[in-house]
């Protein structure tokens, strides 16, 4: 029987995630909120057992897995310069001078002191990009450095989960030394490489040919535990075995499929790990130093500004730049409360457990305080005290193309579609399920990716956007998939032309209907190709052929008799 416990938490958690998704603040933080409210501090619903720890324990796991997902070597290879320069700098700069601060006032050793800098500087991925996503400033030239910047703190994380053995006091090789997490980090990821190409590329091809979404669900769950109790077993975290799965799936042609399977169960196990963080929290002792916490706050998001801007003015960025970089990424990240609930969880005592407490509180609020600061800055520029921030589109920075034109379907009809692109130089990419055909069309030189081009989430990741997508071709041969695309498409760009294969004018009148631009029913422009031929060769000049081909397919094809329609079902 459910109890009233359990009804009291999902409405407190519907009503937190209402309220600050108003506020435009992210649904994470409502999920924290809601357990700290649940937890033994406040209304105390649930007791924090055992069960609960594992659940957020995979909610760690799904995380570092979305992360590893995020990075894959082509991406890093056509940003090298702004990721590992930028983001570089950006990461030494802030640590350099967060690490004199901890030191001199807490009673940290050097090793946790350098951990904690590390950690502070890095800034929420999720909170960012959504921001930037809300602004259509994702593919403008601040948008892409500060993706680089988030995309090499993702990348530093394997680096520093593979320290946490030595934080608690542990050795791996040839004792843990910073030459061994060096070592350690560029075999995981090389191995990585090898593993996915060699290993994992065939099993999900695999899979694929059977197109069952549930068996692909459960590989990717196989694989995040595998290397989860791999890596535990070799002494590593389990984290890092999720962010190598991730990263091993990044370098697959399955990638975008995997992103939208995955992602409902995602934000399932994200949000249980943050109520678990939430239910865990001391607030008696986190109200007892408040005024550690407030002056963390402050002085984090302070001096993380002041670093980041002077990073970017090196970098020769305008002034109205720089301070658009800089206040985005001044809050902490998402990153920062995994390690820190892990080296809880593992009873890491580089940090005492009361300063992870504050450490955790300081974080959630400064990712909290970044929307609040974005609308001081919008009312700012709005009355002229601060220039505007260029928002010129450049190339895409996930896929290093952005298609004007996306291809559903790569059967014969998508291949020859884009075929004629290419031929004409306009950027494309085409989505298909037939892996054989995705496969084979790669090796040809094709930009074609597998996915269900039904689902918003592949559109999306493939490049179709309200700003730079100007068609979408449907060269699907079923007609319900067709319509669900449409609907997809015109939920993410709908103004966006549609063309549209059809096998029969029926099917031709129903995709018109679902707002397709121009309809071709195959059997009945075959049969116009094989009568203009046949014309041709009796004589009929091409000027009454084309005017009569015209007439019928004026309104499309309405002056068709009703009846051959009929016949040709």
């Amino acid at each position: 029987m459910i109890s009233l416990e359990v009804l009291l938490f999902f409405a407190i958690t519907c009503g937190l995630v209402f309220c600050l998704k108003s506020a435009k603040i992210g649904a994470l933080v409502a999920f924290l909120f809601a357990g700290i409210l649940s937890g033994p501090y406040m209304l105390n619903l649930f007791e924090l057992t055992g069960t609960w720890q594992t659940l957020g324990d995979l909610g760690i796991l799904f995380l570092w897995f979305t992360i590893g997902l995020e990075i894959n070597f082509s991406r890093l290879w056509s940003l090298r310069n702004t990721i590992f320069g930028f983001g570089a700098a950006q990461v030494l700069m802030v640590a350099v001078m967060l690490f004199p601060f901890l030191f001199e006032f807490t009673t940290w050793n050097v090793l946790g002191s350098i951990m904690v800098a590390l950690l502070l500087a890095m800034s929420s991925t999720s909170a960012d990009l959504q921001i930037l996503g809300d602004r259509n400033q994702l593919n403008s030239n601040v948008g892409r450095q500060i993706f680089s910047v988030l995309l090499f703190q993702d990348l530093l994380s394997i680096p520093l989960l593979a320290m946490l053995p030595v934080l608690s006091g542990k050795s791996f090789s040839l004792g843990a030394t910073l030459i061994d997490v060096l070592v350690l980090s560029l075999l995981l990821i090389f191995g990585v490489v090898i593993v996915g190409r060699c290993v994992l590329n065939p099993v999900l091809r695999a899979v694929a040919k059977l197109k069952s979404k549930e068996l692909l669900l459960l590989v990717i769950m196989l694989n995040i535990i595998l290397w989860a109790v791999l890596l535990e077993w070799a002494g590593l975290p389990s984290g890092l075995g999720g962010f190598l799965s991730g990263m091993l799936m990044s370098e697959t042609i399955y990638r975008h499929q995997i992103e939208a399977e995955i992602s409902p169960y995602t934000m399932l196990f994200l949000a249980i790990f943050f109520i678990v963080l939430g239910m865990g929290l001391n607030l008696d002792l986190l109200f007892a130093k408040w005024y550690l916490v407030l002056g963390g706050l402050v002085g984090l998001m302070t001096l993380k500004f002041f670093a980041i801007f002077i990073v970017s003015r090196v970098r020769r960025n305008p002034v109205p730049e720089s301070s658009f970089i800089a206040l985005l990424l001044t809050q902490g990240g998402e990153f920062g409360l995994l390690m820190l609930q892990m080296m809880r969880n593992h009873n890491i005592d580089a940090i005492p457990s009361s300063s992870q407490e504050i450490l955790i509180a300081i974080i959630v609020l400064s990712i909290m305080t970044t929307p609040l600061l974005m609308a001081v800055y919008d009312k700012l520029r709005k009355a002229g005290k601060i220039a505007q921030v260029s928002a010129k589109n450049l190339k895409s920075v996930k896929s290093g193309v952005q298609p004007s034109v996306v291809i559903c379907g790569f059967g014969r009809v998508g291949q020859i579609i884009a075929r004629m692109l290419q031929e004409q130089n306009i950027p494309y990419v085409a989505i298909g399920l037939n892996v054989n055909s995705i496969m084979e069309g790669r090796e040809n030189g094709f930009n074609a990716i597998y996915g269900d081009a039904t689902n918003m989430t592949i559109l999306r990741e493939s490049g179709v956007n309200p700003r730079t997508t100007r068609a979408v071709v449907l060269a699907l041969d079923n007609t319900e998939s067709a319509r669900k695309t449409i609907l997809s498409v015109r939920a993410i760009a709908p103004r966006a032309k549609i063309f549209a294969r059809a096998r029969n004018l029926p099917d031709a009148r129903v995709l018109t209907r679902a707002g397709v631009q121009k309809t071709f029913p195959e059997t009945i422009e075959s049969s116009f190709f094989l009568g203009y031929g046949l014309l041709e060769f009796l004589g009929v000049s091409d000027n009454k052929i084309e005017k009569m081909l015209s007439d019928l397919r004026a309104n499309n094809y309405e002056n068709l008799d009703a009846n051959m329609t009929n016949g040709e079902k």
